[in-house]
């Protein structure tokens, strides 16, 4: 029989017992607090004893940093538009740890630079507005108004982008809205 052919059967046989090799050796019965660590998961790293809440624990047992965990940002958003001039663009209302704000992305494919304004409106009144330059060309970008603090209901409020040739007539190309019937998500 080959040599090189029972190496390789034997390697197989070593990867997929190791599974149940930890399964037989059981959990730390020693416990996480004392120290002690016991069982052939702990020795491996794959026990939940070895992880912490914000990253993993090193081999010496204490804590690296792990990434810190991001908030959850909802989003409500009007679909991509396009204009024949060379102009994408999609808006969105985002709302995050009870502050709400305004973000339109788009890609100014028209071989000129652009002014947009974003306005966002929420409940009573409340307007939030901010001028935007959009550059030339093919890379994406995206025009943000300042977070405020959410007042009321997350869908009370609507954002609308507005895309202009900055000249003395300041001809509109494309207005991209929030609350066009499109799906929402995160």
């Amino acid at each position: 029989m080959n040599l090189r052919l029972i190496g390789i059967g034997a390697g197989v046989l070593i990867i997929l017992s190791l599974p149940l090799a930890g399964a037989i050796a059981g959990p730390d019965f020693a416990g996480p607090a004392d120290g002690k660590g016991g069982g052939l998961l702990s020795s491996l790293g794959l026990s939940d004893s070895s992880r912490t809440a914000d990253g993993v624990r090193a081999a010496d047992g204490r804590a690296r940093p792990g990434p810190p965990e991001q908030p959850r940002t909802d989003s409500h958003c009007g679909p991509q538009l396009t204009a024949p001039q060379g102009l994408e663009a999609q808006t969105c209302v985002l709302v995050s740890e009870g502050r709400t704000w305004g973000r339109s992305y788009y890609r100014n494919t028209s071989g000129r630079a652009l002014d947009a304004v974003l306005t966002v409106m929420g409940p009573a009144g409340r307007t939030v507005q901010i001028s935007c330059a959009v550059a030339a060309g093919d890379e994406p970008g995206l025009c943000e108004t300042p977070r405020e603090e959410s007042v009321g209901a997350p869908d009370a409020y609507s954002a609308v982008a507005e895309f202009a040739v900055p000249d003395e007539e300041g001809r509109l190309l494309l207005r991209s809205g929030s609350n066009s019937a499109a799906a929402s998500g995160r």
